[in-house]
């Protein structure tokens, strides 16, 4: 293809997010491949006992991020970028933006990273009977209420990092459906917020002297494929402040960083999921029906064309793990051993097929900080063994990755077991499944169904936001989310799925059994240590 025409016909697709430590843009063709790319880093900060980012950190980010995409552009095709055919921003969910009247922000941005709500978060879960975690942008404003905070009676319009970035660049006031998701829940009926709860919320606040609505303040809701809105003269500014993108282009609704994993991984479809693994961990489930009650260890949101999804969200994933790898490449390079930490964590991963399926004894907790599902408000990492047991590498790795999953599958065993959630197939994404066929197995075997990895799950969120954006400009009439996924993106690709061993699901069952057992332990520890 002659990609510098196709961009001088502004033709390409661009997605952004604004991730927790990197904000990323990428460009895409017709056939979704990614042509282009820019990113920033960046880092929250711990002021006023929140976690936040400055406006001028927003700003300041998507400015390099843009300018680094269109030096990429212009370095690979010789032509600047100026216009596209469609572009969306998406984020981090939740937190809390409040601003006033004349746009001016009332507190410091609120991240989803705070766990600051808990007294509204336990009052409207109870009155909603639907689990409202601490970091939904309603716990984040029932609190500020609840406080009598002096900046509530000033507040215009409150938003989500994701909602905010899409009213500067368009000025509209707008979310997708899977970020509005977040923010308080939606009715998948009428794909708006949930009327019930929002009726709740305004007696709640009226009876606390905040008379506005909650719809009043809040960003409409719009479906997947509706146009956001366009690219205004301010907003083009604001993104690129050289003046060489052209406003009018149109944007898609913002999403949240769960909606774009979900597109990214072609999970979005009743019966499939995704199981995204890194620092954190979380599953998503797209539901066939409604749970039967409300849990604290699962979140209920939706895909971004609606469709409710069932979450489980760990905060602890792979920070151990990477930790002792780390060690063993020290102790390499103390015995004159240069490593490769491609070829080590390969090493290593493969040495923990060999062990023993219920790890032999060897229990690993990977928890360095708190973990919501089982009561922990902080973590200590800890490796504990019984005397008689088999503590050999392969058990200890092997103890140590299943422990990465560990609590994922306590918050999955309430759907699968409890509620008889049906799943065909996970998409997992996220480095510890780089290492073939390891990670993967023994995710099947915790959560006892199949898991899928796909080449493209690399790309991640920013693409998954092209995706969206793409569907809004490139479907056919009537044509579904699902449908433009599978058929013009996906093609059909199901990625190398790998399925539940008996002896490894029976494995895992019994090392998660000495694992809920140890939780005292760990418990203990973090009250001494």
């Amino acid at each position: 293809m002659d990609y510098r025409k196709f961009i001088e016909d502004g033709q390409a697709v661009m997605g952004c997010e604004f991730g927790s430590t990197r904000i990323k843009a990428v460009l895409v063709d017709q056939d979704h491949n990614v042509i282009a790319q820019g990113d920033h880093v960046w880092e929250n900060r711990y002021e006023g006992g929140y976690w936040t980012y400055s406006l001028q950190d927003i700003w300041d980010g998507l400015q390099d991020c843009i300018k680094n995409l269109r030096a990429d552009v212009f370095e690979k095709y010789g032509v600047e970028l100026e216009t596209m055919k469609a572009m969306g921003f998406s984020a981090m969910m939740h937190g809390y933006m409040a601003f006033d009247k004349d746009g001016k922000l009332l507190v410091p941005f609120r991240t989803w990273r705070n766990q600051t709500t808990g007294e509204a978060a336990a009052e409207l879960s109870e009155l909603f009977r639907f689990n409202i975690p601490q970091r939904w942008t309603i716990a984040h404003l029932r609190q500020a209420i609840l406080s009598k905070e002096p900046h509530v009676p000033e507040i215009d319009f409150v938003d989500t990092l994701a909602g905010y970035v899409h009213y500067m660049m368009t000025g509209e006031k707008v979310v997708g459906l899977g970020e509005g998701s977040g923010i308080i829940p939606l009715d998948s009926e009428t794909m708006d917020y949930d009327q019930k709860m929002v009726d709740i919320f305004d007696e709640l606040s009226e009876k606390a002297g905040f008379t506005k609505k909650v719809r009043d303040v809040l960003p409409k809701v719009l479906n997947c494929g509706d146009i956001g809105g366009y690219l205004t003269k301010e907003g083009a500014k604001l993104l690129d402040p050289t003046g060489h993108i052209r406003p009018g282009i149109p944007v898609c609704p913002p999403e949240g960083d769960a909606g774009t994993g979900m597109a990214a991984t072609n999970s979005v479809l009743k019966r499939t999921g995704n199981v995204s693994a890194g620092t954190s961990v979380f599953s998503m489930i797209v539901l066939e029906k409604p749970l039967s009650d409300y849990y604290e260890e699962i979140d209920m949101v939706t895909t971004p064309d609606g469709s409710p999804v069932a979450m489980v969200h760990c905060s602890n994933c792979t920070s151990d793990l990477n930790a002792w790898v780390k060690l063993f490449r020290e102790n390499l390079e103390l015995m004159g051993v240069k490593a490769d930490m491609n070829e080590l964590y390969g090493k290593l991963y493969n040495e923990a097929l060999k062990g023993d399926p219920d790890c032999g004894g060897v229990m690993a907790y990977n928890y360095v900080s708190g973990e919501v599902i089982t009561g922990l408000d902080e973590g200590r990492p800890m490796i504990v063994r019984t005397p008689e047991a088999d503590f050999s590498l392969a058990n200890f790795m092997r103890a140590n990755i299943y422990s990465a999953f560990a609590t994922l599958k306590i918050g999955n065993d309430i759907l699968m077991k409890k509620e008889h959630v049906g799943v065909d197939t996970l998409f997992g994404h996220g480095g510890i499944f780089k290492t073939k066929g390891v990670a993967q197995q023994f995710l099947a075997d915790a959560l006892n169904a199949p898991v899928a990895v796909m080449t493209t799950a690399g790309e991640g969120g920013p693409w998954g936001m092209a995706l969206i954006a793409s569907y809004m400009v490139n479907r056919d009439q009537d044509e579904t989310f699902p449908h433009f996924l599978s058929e013009k993106v996906f093609h059909g690709d199901k990625g190398e799925t790998l399925f539940p061993d008996r002896v490894g699901v029976e494995g895992f069952d019994r090392f998660l059994e000495k694992y809920r057992a140890g939780l005292a332990a760990e418990k203990a520890a973090v009250e001494k240590l």
